[in-house]
């Protein structure tokens, strides 16, 4: 009997685990996690601000999956290609026939200094609720301190993580003025990003209005400011200094470090596959989600590491697991982005849909879209019995 191994339980993973399950192959799947559960890594920013709980963005694998998945909580340590087998930290060496290798992001501080010890990223549940717990600390601390900076937030990056934890946080804020009665003309939120525009994706009228409905609650932004450096207490450019006891890391992921740790060629821990996501010296592994790098074969760029493409892309390597177990040939890739959803808040967001004509949304709406994008990716992922108890 073949074994398919699944590394990672996020998006890509659990999509690739379940399109298995349905194919009813005569083959052992297992799918390897270093947690029980599945995190909605799109509301990482809901729990940083502290709008959402752990519980309101997670479920468990095992429930989820069906009993044809066996379920290994470990984490990954390596993976020998050569020998067909990823180490493993509490169980033995797992070996495989094939491997879907989906192991995710880590934060990316692009080597510039202080951002590792100084900032604080928003890459899994951990992460997040340690940001949160900055954030609420640091402005109870005012109280007692009267530092102008333990009212200060700097927000590092302005894409799209950073613009969704900033639609969060200028909501949540008067609620955390009124819980530690703090001056509330003295609160200050700086985002600091080096491109010169946010949120590139969409069309200009919905970033300017994104931005506007930002700053009129409050944040100030530097765009073209590249940071050098980051220091306890603040984020350096060049000759410019924003003080702030509270500094969240948002400029970037980058894949797995087990990518470069087993040696493949990679860049980014990003590693270049071919048209059916497969290696070219090992066509019995595929790599999809943020450990991949898929050339759009139209614009010849890189395709962004997003939910909606780990699905799409989960969908066609399962499809190419299936088809290479049952001697067949494998298919292409290919990816039509239906649109895309950044949320300010819960009341408020902007959204360029192509589904049924081309859609510009802004405002309240994109809210109740948001929800929408949600739920559907729980059911793509799991069932709707989890999708149910997730709202």
């Amino acid at each position: 009997m073949k074994t398919i191994a699944v590394l990672g339980a996020g998006y890509a993973g659990m999509r690739a685990a379940k399109k298995l399950a349905h194919a009813n192959l005569d083959a052992r799947i297992i799918l390897v996690n270093r947690n029980p559960y599945h995190y909605e890594a799109t509301q990482l920013h809901q729990v940083a601000a502290g709008t959402k709980e752990p519980a309101d963005v997670t479920f468990d694998i095992r429930k989820a999956v069906s009993p044809r998945i066996e379920v290994l909580i470990d984490t990954v340590t390596g993976i020998d290609q050569d020998k067909r087998q990823v180490g493993l930290g509490k169980h033995e060496p797992l070996r495989y026939d094939y491997l879907i290798n989906a192991l995710g992001f880590e934060s990316e501080t692009f080597g510039i200094k202080g951002a590792e010890e100084n900032g604080w990223p928003l890459v899994d549940i951990d992460t997040a609720l340690a940001a949160r717990r900055r954030l609420e600390n640091t402005l109870a601390n005012y109280r007692n301190s009267h530092d102008p900076n333990d009212l200060h937030v700097v927000v590092c990056g302005a894409g799209f993580t950073s613009i969704e934890y900033l639609g969060e946080l200028v909501y949540r804020m008067p609620k955390l003025v009124a819980k530690y009665d703090l001056p509330a003309d003295q609160v200050k939120i700086i985002c600091v990003e080096a491109s010169p525009k946010i949120l590139p994706m969409f069309s200009q009228n919905l970033v300017d209005w994104a931005v506007n409905y930002l700053k009129k609650k409050g944040v100030e932004f530097h765009t073209s400011t590249a940071i050098t450096e980051v220091r306890p207490g603040a984020v350096v450019s060049n000759d410019q200094e924003f003080r702030a006891n509270t500094i969240i890391w948002t400029t970037g992921v980058r894949g797995s470090h087990i990518i470069a740790d087993s040696g493949y060629n990679q860049k980014r821990n990003r590693v270049v596959v071919e048209d059916d996501l497969s290696l070219t010296d090992h066509p019995e592994e595929f790599l999809i989600g943020d450990v991949s790098a898929v050339p759009d074969p139209e614009s010849g760029r890189l395709f962004p590491t997003t939910a909606q493409i780990s699905i799409a892309q989960a969908d066609t390597a399962a499809a190419n697991v299936i088809a290479r177990v049952q001697g067949r040939q494998t298919q292409r890739f290919r990816f039509k982005s239906i649109g895309t959803v950044c949320s300010l808040g819960p009341q408020a967001g902007v959204a360029e849909i192509d589904m049924m004509g081309k859609w510009k949304l802004k405002g309240a709406v994109v809210g109740i879209v948001k929800k929408i994008v949600n739920d559907r990716s729980v059911l793509e992922l799991a069932n709707v019995k989890t999708m149910l108890e997730s709202n």
